[in-house]
């Protein structure tokens, strides 16, 4: 079977999977309620994991539960014409404090503007693991069953497409970027809060930029809601973030529109 063919069939699969998957557990679990939520973030600057991304720019998501699963599209593009394009699918299942989660990444860019990032193809259904703007990545994440003491801990770790090295014979590899983090909200008069601790714990030069254990994100964010009239509240946030293995910081604003 040739390239083509093989492309065209995984097109194929990815497509039946993403739009039967949730037919299969309606129909499974016609007793539990289908919920579906919408909201967009407006950032100033756009920070993943202690990682600067782009500048100012537009974030929306479209999500979808049903009982402990739940599927979501995320994207985010810069609004000063840069051409920063990011689209993610996350499926995910939750089930007594534990989540296990995984998530497509597309960080490919707006073609024939932003076609340096990556590695420049700009094709979204460009699926060969050596040359798509692809990222998979398996995750699991715990929460502690502690009201006063809610900590959740987490690991991702990418394992296939554009997350590559270059071994010491030359050859390019899989990198497997991994990402540790420890979080713990709590709250403030009315003021919600959220610390955070992440991690990159070995060598990742295209993601996190490392060559061997770093901390990559020690942040701390702050989220409230503004009344504006007696029926309509506004919710902001704003994130200080420190990246101690790049010696940079970031302090971003938000606007959650929902």
């Amino acid at each position: 079977m040739n390239k083509e063919k093989k492309s065209f069939f995984r097109i194929l699969s990815a497509t039946v999977v993403f739009f039967c998957v949730p037919t299969i557990f309606c129909n499974a679990q016609e007793d539990r309620k289908v919920n579906f939520s919408l909201q967009g973030d407006i950032v100033s600057s756009y920070v993943w994991r202690g990682m600067y991304e782009s500048e100012a720019s537009v974030q929306p998501s479209l999500g979808m539960t049903i009982g402990n699963f739940s599927l979501t599209a995320w994207g985010s593009t810069d609004v000063t014409g840069q051409g920063y394009k990011e689209a993610d699918v996350t499926a995910a299942y939750t089930i007594n404090g534990i989540t296990a989660s995984v998530v497509d990444y597309w960080w490919g860019g707006q073609s024939g503007i932003y076609n340096t990032y990556k590695n420049g193809n700009n094709h979204y259904f460009q699926l060969d693991n050596h040359q798509t703007d692809h990222i998979l990545e398996a995750g699991l994440s715990y929460t502690l069953p502690i009201k006063k003491m809610p900590l959740s801990f987490s690991w991702y770790t990418m394992i296939w497409g554009s997350d590559k090295k270059t071994n010491a014979k030359g050859e390019v590899k899989n990198a497997y970027s991994s990402y540790g983090e420890v979080a713990y909200p709590f709250t403030v008069k009315d003021v919600s809060l959220n610390a955070a601790v992440g991690f990159s714990p070995f060598e990742s030069p295209a993601n996190y930029r490392n060559e061997s254990f770093a901390v990559t994100n020690v942040s701390l964010k702050a989220s409230k809601n503004i009344q504006i009239t007696d029926k309509f509240s506004l919710p902001i946030f704003t994130q200080l973030i420190w990246n101690p293995n790049r010696e940079d910081v970031h302090f971003v604003f938000g606007v959650t529109l929902k």
